[in-house]
């Protein structure tokens, strides 16, 4: 099997791409805009292999997308390429409108003027997977709730907007044109390869260089935290096993406080890392409240009693043991990080 996977350049997409190529005989292509969150050295170990290409395209570019069909011809859709950083979408939402909706449209154009080109056989074997967040459910603040499939849609802030209008397309587009999608919602992402901006690469890397850890308001907010590569595990699950017209949310089963986070991560490295930078005598001493995120969701958390049922799927990480490989890795990986804080990722290419 070929699988196109958008996005493949980033933090999960680059897992999934890991995963289908050391664990399975599939075929990927990655399309992938290259974005600051776009990072090659997450693929440099594929260069050169015969079951790996890269297109650098932007997938808001609906003939450049059609093309990329054309000439690759995929058996599934993997759609991962999005703006996802909250604060982000705050500070200025185009970019998510831009990419999380018209380029979720454009992907879906692109694969049903492609699907109607398939015989009937290939046409049976097809899926468009999209992959989307549980932010789109909005807050669970007050209540022991959890987000199940049939959770009424409540997003808070542009990103999760932006998330969720791709779903609706894509569901849509099973309807109205009968391509065969599904829609996979997750929990909160962490592990290997996590670009520095979200909650615990940027604690973990702070931590290294002394500098202060931000931790929102007064950090009681809570999220379900899931280990990237169970994630991508779940995600070849759902493209080759789930059912058409099917969503399946995809949680850790790991609901922690934001800052029980923060601390677990200075415990971490008080024990692995106990050079201590600037003459502090633990890493909790570089804790910082800062003021709190406007709509800021108090709690997220997965049921996902659905996807354990019909397909077999659990978490192989706790968080205590997802989050020491964490921490290990970016201990032994220093070159990955600081490549990044010095801008020289950028110029990595593929060649």
């Amino acid at each position: 099997m070929k699988i196109l996977i958008t996005g493949g350049a980033g933090f999960i997409g680059s897992a999934v791409v890991r995963y289908v190529l050391q664990k399975t005989d599939d075929k990927v292509v990655v399309v992938d805009k290259l974005t600051y969150a776009g990072n090659l050295a997450s693929l440099k170990q594929f260069q050169g292999n015969d079951r790996f290409q890269f297109a650098h395209v932007d997938i808001c570019h609906l003939e450049q997308l059609k093309k990329i069909f054309e000439q690759f011809q995929p058996d599934a859709v993997m759609h991962l390429a999005a703006e996802s950083h909250v604060d982000r979408s705050i500070d200025g939402p185009d970019a998510f409108i831009q990419t999380n909706i018209i380029g979720t449209y454009n992907m879906l154009e692109a694969a049903r003027s492609y699907f109607h080109t398939l015989d009937p056989s290939k046409k049976a074997l097809f899926r468009f997977h999209h992959i989307s967040t549980d932010e789109v459910y909005g807050d669970l603040h007050g209540t022991t709730d959890l987000f199940t499939e049939t959770t009424p849609y409540a997003p808070s802030s542009p990103y999760s907007a932006s998330k969720a209008s791709g779903d609706h397309l894509v569901r849509a587009w099973l309807r109205t044109y009968s391509l065969p999608t599904i829609v996979t919602n997750c929990s909160n992402n962490y592990g290997p390869y996590h670009f520095p901006e979200k909650l615990i690469p940027l604690t973990i890397l702070n931590a290294l260089q002394g500098k202060p850890l931000p931790v929102y308001g007064d950090g009681q907010q809570i999220r379900d935290w899931l280990y990237v590569d169970d994630h991508a595990r779940a995600l070849y699950m759902v493209v080759t096993k789930g059912e058409i017209g099917e969503t399946y949310n995809i949680g850790g089963h790991n609901e922690q406080k934001n800052i029980d986070v923060v601390k677990s991560i200075c415990s971490l490295l008080d024990e692995l890392c106990p050079k201590h930078p600037n003459n502090i005598n633990s890493y909790h001493e570089l804790i910082t409240f800062v003021t709190d995120r406007p709509g800021h969701d108090a709690r997220y958390a997965i049921d996902a009693t659905k996807i354990h049922q019909e397909l077999n799927w659990m978490p192989e990480e706790t968080f205590e043991t997802g989050l020491r490989k964490t921490v290990e890795w970016f201990l032994n990986n220093q070159d990955w990080w600081q490549a990044i804080l010095d801008g020289s990722y950028r110029n990595i290419t593929l060649d």
